[in-house]
Protein backbone atom coordinates (compact mmCIF):
# COMPACT_ATOMS: atom_id res chain seq x y z
CA UNK A 1 0.00 0.00 0.00
CA UNK A 2 1.47 3.35 -1.02
CA UNK A 3 0.93 5.94 1.73
CA UNK A 4 2.90 8.83 0.22
CA UNK A 5 3.94 10.09 3.66
CA UNK A 6 7.10 12.01 2.85
CA UNK A 7 6.05 13.62 -0.44
CA UNK A 8 9.46 12.99 -2.07
CA UNK A 9 8.83 11.20 -5.36
CA UNK A 10 11.14 9.37 -7.76
CA UNK A 11 10.49 7.68 -11.09
CA UNK A 12 11.26 4.00 -10.65
CA UNK A 13 10.45 0.85 -12.55
CA UNK A 14 8.02 -1.55 -10.89
CA UNK A 15 6.90 -4.72 -12.65
CA UNK A 16 8.09 -3.40 -16.01
CA UNK A 17 6.22 -0.10 -15.66
CA UNK A 18 7.66 3.31 -14.74
CA UNK A 19 5.91 4.99 -11.80
CA UNK A 20 6.34 8.02 -9.57
CA UNK A 21 6.84 6.48 -6.14
CA UNK A 22 7.20 8.20 -2.79
CA UNK A 23 10.57 7.51 -1.15
CA UNK A 24 9.07 5.99 2.01
CA UNK A 25 6.93 3.61 -0.09
CA UNK A 26 9.98 2.07 -1.80
CA UNK A 27 11.65 -1.18 -0.83
CA UNK A 28 15.07 -0.89 0.81
CA UNK A 29 16.68 -1.88 -2.49
CA UNK A 30 14.78 0.79 -4.42
CA UNK A 31 15.77 3.41 -1.82
CA UNK A 32 19.42 2.42 -2.12
CA UNK A 33 19.16 2.55 -5.90
CA UNK A 34 17.93 6.15 -6.00
CA UNK A 35 20.47 7.27 -3.38
CA UNK A 36 23.64 5.55 -4.57
CA UNK A 37 24.56 8.01 -7.33
CA UNK A 38 23.82 11.21 -5.37
CA UNK A 39 26.47 13.59 -4.08
CA UNK A 40 26.97 14.67 -0.47
CA UNK A 41 25.03 17.96 -0.75
CA UNK A 42 22.05 16.23 -2.34
CA UNK A 43 22.03 13.60 0.41
CA UNK A 44 22.20 16.28 3.12
CA UNK A 45 19.21 18.04 1.53
CA UNK A 46 17.29 14.77 1.41
CA UNK A 47 17.98 14.13 5.10
CA UNK A 48 16.77 17.63 5.99
CA UNK A 49 13.55 17.12 4.02
CA UNK A 50 12.91 13.76 5.69
CA UNK A 51 13.64 15.24 9.13
CA UNK A 52 11.13 18.04 8.53
CA UNK A 53 8.49 15.56 7.41
CA UNK A 54 9.04 13.31 10.45
CA UNK A 55 8.67 16.34 12.73
CA UNK A 56 5.52 17.41 10.87
CA UNK A 57 3.97 13.94 11.23
CA UNK A 58 4.88 13.85 14.94
CA UNK A 59 3.40 17.30 15.50
CA UNK A 60 0.23 16.45 13.60
CA UNK A 61 -0.44 13.34 15.65
CA UNK A 62 1.18 14.52 18.90
CA UNK A 63 3.50 11.52 18.96
CA UNK A 64 7.05 11.04 20.15
CA UNK A 65 9.48 8.31 21.04
CA UNK A 66 8.97 8.84 24.75
CA UNK A 67 11.73 8.67 27.28
CA UNK A 68 10.79 11.95 28.95
CA UNK A 69 8.36 11.83 31.84
CA UNK A 70 5.91 14.77 32.06
CA UNK A 71 6.28 14.82 35.85
CA UNK A 72 10.07 15.32 35.76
Amino acid sequence: MDRELDGIFFRIERDGEWESVCFSDMTDGQMQGVLECRDKNWLIGMCVLLGRKIREIGDSFDIGAGGKNDTD
